[in-house]
């Protein structure tokens, strides 16, 4: 037996359905990081009655589904109580993702039964670091509005994006998430799409992380947070060398959606008009043409070809032209589970 939490790759399962849903692109806050590009995405709040529609596109009777409900803000839409509950009934596992404003009085019209996880988004242990990426109070509201859903009876979980930002404010994580009284945290790894897309944060920083930088300090911090406690999921990025490579595209059903139809299998693509499925008349329809999907079955010594296309300063290159590190799919996820 051994005293230290272990990390392990989460397989991808055949079969296994996740549904990233935007009900919204609108949004209270304007993060430096944010991944939402209206000119691709849409600036529409999708209406009740078309988000039930939706919804039952992709709902399984037999099998349970995982859905994520996101924005821009989602709690910024009217009827997300609505929408939590009639989804339940479709037999999906709910989460929603918020930056923690929790508009429309959130916790007083739905009950810890009604919502399988509400997540919170901070990029910071403290003001100092947090609100310099996501907005001035930032911080203070999240946190309190936490703790009051962990009041409440809750299941949440809070996420931070790992970028050259905030990487070295990363280690003093664990302290504030037991602090919080979160049972599961996320780490994810900034992604160079919307706002990062376009350039850099400020002058003489990249938002990119140096993948020994990551490995040097993700992993360690993730274990620190399992002896805390907390369920820990961060992305696996850079495979082993006897890692073999899987696309989540290859194998699992994920569908991001946004307001305007577009549905895609990879988040990657979402900054162009390459989705793999359109909604129209509330029917869903695969498109023709070179898209996402097409790429998926590509294999290359660089592992994730979206990556090397889209995000190619994400791989080092040794003197004999292989990679350093082959680039793991970008939903291909390390666990690390809580000891006792």
């Amino acid at each position: 037996m051994t005293n230290e939490p272990v990390a392990r790759t989460v397989d991808f399962k055949p079969g296994e359905r996740n549904v990233f849903f935007h009900l919204l692109t609108g949004c209270n806050l304007s993060c430096k990081h944010c991944y939402i590009n209206p000119s691709q995405h849409g600036t529409a709040t999708v209406p009740l009655e078309t988000v039930l529609k939706w919804l039952k596109l992709f709902a399984r009777p037999e099998q349970e589904t995982n859905l994520i409900l996101l924005g821009g803000e989602p709690t910024m839409h009217p009827d997300l109580a609505a929408i939590i509950r009639a989804a339940k009934s479709m037999r999906y596992a709910v989460t929603v993702d918020s930056n923690g404003y929790l508009f429309h009085d959130l916790l007083g019209r739905v009950s810890p039964k009604e919502l399988d996880f509400l997540s919170f988004s901070l990029d910071g242990p403290d003001s100092a670091v947090n609100d310099a990426i996501r907005g001035e109070s930032v911080f203070t509201t999240c946190t309190e509005n936490l703790k009051k859903a962990v009041a409440l009876g809750f299941n949440t979980s809070l996420i931070y994006t790992v970028s050259a930002l905030n990487i070295d404010h990363l280690y003093r994580m664990p302290e504030l998430l037991a602090e919080l009284g979160v049972q599961r945290f996320f780490i994810q790894v900034i992604g160079l799409r919307g706002k990062p897309a376009s350039g850099k944060p400020e002058k003489g920083t990249a938002w990119q992380v140096d993948p020994q930088h990551w490995l040097d300090v993700v992993p360690q911090v993730a274990r620190d947070v399992a002896r805390a406690g907390i369920h820990v999921t961060y992305p696996k990025v850079f495979l082993e060398p006897d890692d073999e490579f899987h696309c989540a595209g290859r194998v699992a059903e994920n569908f991001f959606i946004f307001p305007n139809g577009r549905v895609y299998q990879c988040p990657l693509c979402e900054d162009y008009p390459i989705h793999s499925f359109s909604i129209e008349a509330d029917q869903l329809i695969k498109r023709d043409g070179l898209n996402e999907d097409r790429f998926f079955t590509l294999d290359i010594p660089e592992g994730c070809v979206m990556n090397k296309l889209l995000q190619p300063d994400n791989i080092d290159y040794l003197p004999d032209g292989s990679p350093r590190h082959r680039i793991s799919c970008c939903l291909l996820k390390q666990e690390v589970e809580p000891l006792g």
